[in-house]
């Protein structure tokens, strides 16, 4: 399933230490980072993950982000979305 997060981000300088290439890198069996969109300002971001559930999304994004962003999620319609990337499973 596509899972988007949303974060409204309290302390830019603690959310943006991580590398977001380290962050997907690292990432967890069956969790996978797909899109990352940080605001001009760094006071939100937006990132799209593929994982097999939003427990599992919620999980490690959580433990990476922290207390520097509050953190909202959901899962994607895919037959309503525009440009959602291929899944991985499909490729594999």
């Amino acid at each position: 399933m596509q899972v988007v997060v949303q974060h409204r981000i309290s302390d830019p300088e603690e959310f943006f230490s991580a590398d977001a290439q380290e962050v997907a890198e690292n990432a967890p069996s069956g969790v996978q980072a797909r899109q990352f969109f940080p605001s001009q300002d760094r006071s939100t971001a937006v990132c799209l993950w593929e994982g097999d559930s939003i427990d599992a999304v919620r999980s490690y994004v959580d433990s990476v982000t922290g207390d520097s962003s509050q953190n909202t999620y959901f899962e994607v319609d895919a037959e309503l979305a525009m440009g959602l990337p291929e899944a991985a499973s499909a490729r594999a």
